[in-house]
């Protein structure tokens, strides 16, 4: 596994050289935003959880300055960020819908239906239609998936390495 993303991440050389990023040259050259350790992997995933709940363009960008704030894995963050796409923001806002009514208190009942179109304007007017809920569902659910993918994570980089080790002694 980590073979398999060593090849996808760029070198520190080419980021250095990269004239669009060398303003920011001293902060990415940070080990820990390059390294492939579990706990780099893991919190990487668990910051672009919490960030792909974020509406609009403002997902990879808050990424990014999360991932440098608490020194994960960059590439990791950002890639994570993409499991929200037009076919599943609407299935994880109306998850996060529901998990803010039950905690708010308010009756389950339906959504609003009157979806008023596919564009950004009519989209925003079909948000702000749900209110209060939505605003205390969407932190519950990126918070709850956050820490999800962190502790999925190391389990599953445990288990790799588990089973690597019985391979050896298996051979050995």
């Amino acid at each position: 596994m980590r073979n398999f993303l060593r090849k996808l991440l760029p070198r520190h050389d080419a980021l250095k050289d990269n004239r669009w990023l060398r303003p920011f040259g001293s902060w990415l050259q940070q080990p820990d935003l390059w390294h492939l350790h579990r706990r780099t992997v893991a919190g990487g995933v668990a910051v672009g959880l919490f960030c792909g709940l974020i509406p609009g363009p403002l997902q990879m960008i808050s990424a990014a300055l999360m991932a440098l704030l608490f020194r994960v894995n960059l590439p990791v963050a950002l890639f994570t960020t993409l499991y929200t796409n037009p076919f599943t923001i609407v299935p994880l806002y109306l998850l996060a819908y529901r998990m803010g009514m039950l905690v708010s208190g308010h009756p389950l009942q339906n959504m609003p239906h009157a979806f008023p179109g596919l564009n950004a304007n009519g989209l925003w007017i079909w948000l702000t239609g749900l209110g209060k809920p939505l605003l205390i569902g969407l932190p519950l659910l990126a918070i709850s998936l956050s820490v999800i993918g962190y502790f999925a994570v190391l389990l599953l980089w445990r288990a790799m390495v588990v089973m690597k080790w019985r391979a050896r002694k298996r051979r050995g």
